[in-house]
């Protein structure tokens, strides 16, 4: 069966290109110039209608298809595919006047006031109702327009109101509750109230974790995460439900938010796409941001469950909501959208099209900028646009991968919630320091939750699993069992699915898997290292290990120096069926973390994409045609990486089997079949 994305790629010719397009904010004669840069810069696929409730249904009761009549019409008859947008995560003025109560409500009481997108309460019934009247007229009237080629479905589900603590909301919270746990005896045993006098006796008296006098309650905190994000998924899958009834050939998507945002469960909304989609912005505060960017792609693609994916809102340059909102050298967004086709996307849209003159985008960079097509910007769109052309072939084809990195927005939620042993133990920085040992390996992996399907993969890298479930537990045991290689890193397997923590020694449901007893948890103060006998040093973290069955491969230094857990395990392996667990006690340096993963590599017999200078980024596609080897340069020198009889694509210059690629740069080879690959 053909992937959808593949089918939009074999539509638009090659590369999906484009941006979020936003007709609404500029006069009709400015449209026609629109489409005549579109086609001059390669475009082929842009978003339609994010944020048009207002125009498109003025008041209620009244619909004016007027504008998006002309422009799809303009669109195609210019042969651009239309991404049409639900409209829905922008309600207008008239709605919040009509429903002033279906505003979402902060934890502390506070009724938030029309004046942003997503001003709205997931919960909230009249919001429900008019959404689903918007989304019905949108897909009945355009449900055999030519240009209609995607659905977007809302636009970054809980961006801005993920949580809502209104009365219309803690109703919902309840009938979720009683669907999750059919009794209260087995609410009050989940979230152990008997702790602090919280025992319920009826459904009616269990609230919201709203501001309270000390600490919440954990297991109830945790589940409202849960309820909220299944609130906006069951808002997701009514849009999705009333368009495919409508519109049954066209393929839905809506834009994910990758590490960006934790407010979600990107990986439940990703299996209710026909193609997955994510943004992507740079940390600008960040010099090693594309390393970010290579974590968020290959989340991306495990979403996808390793098909090709489209990268739907990227930038050109600056973005606007950061504190210090840094441009983009030249050259450096060509080499952010080639590391995303690199990494799968068969399709690069950026946020916008044309930079706006009002609101509180203006300063966000777009592919037509505040000075038109006499800048930089333009004239890197224009090249990357006719470049992609150049690279149609690649689509299609996937990113082979013997790796995966698990991550969890489950354990995220439970891992940072209050009176953990640490606030300065984050998940993020955890998958972040794990990636990055296995980025400059140039070892590919994909990103997916720990219930996954994990026996294609020779290694298995778990930076934190805080929460682990019965099942997620089982599923990392079988594949060890089965001759798999795990390495685990610190603080994992504690919980269970309600933060309660496993009775018998740490790390709980991990135990008899890693082979050990964790005897005490030592979290390191901030400013505050501990030194590994090796001359590497560890942070933030530190554990009291006791090995049962497993050997110990790296100590903590004795003396004041190794910290609180001196002289003690600090890295672990146990043999464990036909295959090995190892256990990561700290938060080790890179190198130390890089020379594990190695280590971990080599014994699981995987091999880097290429073998390349430092700082020489290397990923591999693949497809029955052919391969393509993308090579990505983040150095201030040129280099030279051996492709043996490979060709090079577009402008890279391939020499006595040498690829040159220039400082800051990106080359791609076609690969001779007949040659191994690493």
């Amino acid at each position: 069966m053909t992937h959808r994305l593949t089918e939009l790629t074999a539509r638009l010719g090659g590369i999906a290109y484009g941006g979020d397009y936003n007709p609404e904010q500029w006069p009709r004669d400015v449209w026609r110039e629109d489409v005549r840069l579109m086609r001059e810069a390669g475009v082929g696929l842009v978003t339609v209608g994010v944020f048009s409730w207002s125009r498109i249904q003025p008041k209620p009761g009244t619909y004016d298809w007027s504008m998006l009549d002309e422009v799809l019409a303009l669109l195609h008859g210019n042969g651009i595919a239309v991404d049409l947008a639900t409209p829905t995560a922008a309600p207008p003025p008239w709605f919040t006047r009509r429903h002033p109560d279906a505003r979402p409500v902060t934890a502390s009481g506070t009724r938030l006031a029309h004046g942003s997108r997503q001003c709205f309460c997931p919960s909230h019934p009249a919001y429900a109702q008019a959404a689903d009247e918007l989304v019905t007229a949108l897909a009945t009237r355009y449900a055999e327009h030519p240009a209609l080629a995607l659905w977007h479905v809302h636009n970054e589900w809980g961006n801005h109101n993920a949580l809502c603590y209104c009365d219309a909301s803690a109703a919902a919270f309840r009938t979720w509750l009683v669907a999750r746990y059919r009794d209260l005896d087995a609410l009050n045993e989940a979230w152990g109230t008997d702790f602090w006098s919280q025992r319920y006796g009826d459904w009616e008296e269990i609230d919201p974790p709203r501001d309270t006098t000390a600490f919440r309650n954990p297991g109830q905190e945790l589940d409202y995460l849960r309820f909220s994000s299944d609130a906006l998924l069951e808002r997701h899958r009514a849009e999705a439900g009333l368009l495919r009834r409508i519109t049954p050939r066209v393929p839905i998507t809506t834009n994910l938010m990758g590490t960006l945002e934790k407010k979600v469960d990107a990986h439940a909304f990703a299996r209710t796409c026909d193609v997955v989609s994510v943004d992507h912005y740079l940390p600008a505060h960040d010099p090693d941001g594309h390393i970010d960017l290579a974590l968020n792609a290959d989340l991306a693609r495990g979403m996808a469950g390793g098909r090709p994916w489209l990268l739907m809102e990227h930038s050109t340059s600056a973005v606007n909501w950061q504190p210090v909102n840094t441009a983009k050298q030249p050259g450096e967004m060509r080499r952010n959208s080639l590391t995303h086709l690199a990494r799968g996307a068969d399709g690069l849209l950026f946020f916008q099209w044309r930079q706006s003159r009002a609101g509180a985008e203006k300063w966000h960079s777009a592919m037509v900028p505040h000075a038109g097509t006499r800048s930089r910007i333009w004239r890197e769109v224009s090249a990357l646009g006719a470049e992609l052309a150049t690279l149609a072939e690649v689509t299609g084809t996937r990113v082979h991968s013997d790796v995966a990195l698990l991550f969890d927005w489950h354990s995220w939620w439970a891992l940072e919630l209050q009176a953990r042993p640490s606030a300065h133990l984050h998940h993020l920085d955890q998958v972040r320091d794990w990636y990055e040992a296995l980025w400059r390996e140039n070892i590919t992996c994909d990103v997916v939750a720990p219930g996954a399907d994990l026996s294609r993969y020779r290694a298995v890298l778990a930076p934190n699993l805080y929460l682990l479930t019965d099942a997620d537990a089982e599923n990392l045991d079988r594949y060890v069992e089965h001759g798999g290689h795990l390495a685990v890193g610190c603080f994992s397997g504690v919980v269970d699915a309600h933060d309660r923590i496993r009775p018998g020694a740490h790390p709980g449901a991990l135990r008899e898997l890693l082979g050990i007893r964790v005897d005490e948890y030592l979290p390191l103060r901030p400013g505050q290292d501990a030194r590994l006998e090796d001359g590497t040093t560890a942070r933030r973290w530190a554990e009291r290990v006791e090995p049962d069955t497993a050997t110990t491969l790296l100590r903590f230094a004795d003396g004041p120096q190794g910290g609180p857990a001196r002289g003690g395990p600090a890295m672990t392996r146990n043999l464990h069926g036909r295959g090995t667990a190892r256990y990561v006690a700290t938060c080790p340096s890179t190198a130390a973390l890089g020379g594990m993963v190695r280590d971990l590599c080599a014994q699981a017999g995987v091999r880097p994409a290429a073998a390349t200078p430092p700082g020489v980024e290397a990923v591999r596609r693949e497809g029955p045609d052919g391969s393509y080897l993308f090579l990505v340069n983040h150095t201030a020198e040129d280099a030279t990486v051996p492709v043996g009889h490979a060709t090079g694509l577009a402008a890279t210059a391939v020499r006595d089997g040498l690829a040159l690629v220039p400082c800051g740069g990106v080359a791609v080879v076609r690969e001779d079949r007949s040659e191994p690959h690493g």
